[in-house]
């Protein structure tokens, strides 16, 4: 047993503070990640400073029509809030996707997206890892990777991100609301989250002591949507990969698209490539797998995980047919 003080802040501003001052003490919402990691001893924090009174426990109607999300928002309560369901389904559908009823009752709306991108390897602390220790090496390029990244990796790091909720809130363009000694300010998913590049030990562009207080959903995009999600098992893996995806068309074309894939990268993947090639164009399924194609011809398997470029082609554009026959 590490000891560890444990402090729990009155406002965001002092949570900010305390953290400002320690650089070994972390955040503590739900600790569905991070107390597991605690107890691998991967995560060894000198004080926890529990920011899940702070937050914000509540979903709101924005005056745009949108949704504003409170950091603290249970993943279960966020899933069955009625306001979710109406306006984000694919969000609702994405949550249950994940994790299973029990950690979901716990993790919160925060601490799903600032759950640490990892691997196998990167929780056991007698392997090295450069995502713990940089530049003591990446032993899962050689080693076990089959369900590991194919897209945006680096010879430094070949985890991929976990969750599903992030996934959908990529393809809704979410917006993530921070507070940290600057001030407060405002960061799209993809500004928040980053590639592994040569620094694969951070997994955001967040300071040490920046918090997530709110995620805010600008209205909901028109059209058919799905979450999809090919995993190992039924009950609570990681997504060998995911689909989150939007499709509004319009005399037999498509008008807007979104698409979004989980389990495939360090991050969130916005496949921005192929939407651009399906914008305007036929809504048919031959369309749907030369844009799924052109989106994973980026993509870089490795020796035990090439199953997942022709995996993600099919689930993206069975997705979209789907969609089209359904609208």
């Amino acid at each position: 047993m590490r000891p560890f003080r444990y402090e729990r802040a009155t406002d965001a501003a002092t949570a900010v503070a305390l953290l400002g001052h320690d650089r070994s003490a972390r955040f503590l919402g739900g600790g569905t990640n991070l107390v597991d990691l605690m107890r691998l001893g991967v995560e060894t924090p000198g004080m926890l400073v529990d920011v899940r009174e702070l937050a914000g426990a509540d979903v709101t109607a924005t005056s745009a029509g949108g949704l504003a999300i409170g950091g603290a928002v249970p993943n279960s309560d966020l899933a069955a809030h009625p306001l979710v369901r109406e306006r984000a389904p694919l969000l609702a559908s994405a949550l249950l996707h994940g994790a299973s009823g029990q950690l979901r009752n716990r993790a919160t709306t925060a601490g799903n997206l600032l759950q640490r991108t990892r691997c196998a390897y990167f929780q056991d602390p007698t392997m090295p890892c450069n995502k713990r220790r940089p530049g003591s090496g990446c032993p899962a390029i050689e080693g076990e990777h089959r369900n590991l990244a194919i897209l945006g990796w680096s010879e430094h790091c070949v985890a991929t991100h976990p969750s599903d909720m992030a996934v959908a809130l990529a393809a809704l363009d979410a917006l993530v609301h921070v507070e940290g000694r600057a001030g407060t300010r405002t960061l799209s998913l993809d500004d928040l989250y980053r590639l592994p590049g040569t620094t694969p030990d951070r997994d955001t562009e967040l300071s040490h002591d920046d918090l997530i207080t709110a995620v805010e959903l600008p209205p909901a995009p028109a059209g058919a949507w799905r979450y999809a999600k090919v995993r190992e098992r039924a009950s609570f893996s990681f997504a060998v990969v995911a689909v989150a995806a939007v499709l509004e068309m319009a005399d037999g074309a498509v008008r807007d698209v979104r698409i979004a894939l989980g389990g495939v990268a360090h991050r969130p993947w916005r496949a921005r490539t192929a939407e651009q090639l399906l914008l305007g164009g036929s809504a048919t399924s031959e369309r749907f797998a030369e844009a799924a194609a052109a989106e994973l011809a980026q993509a870089r398997p490795l020796r035990c995980n090439g199953h997942k470029v022709p995996l993600a082609e099919h689930l993206i554009a069975a997705t979209l047919t789907d969609l089209a026959e359904a609208a």
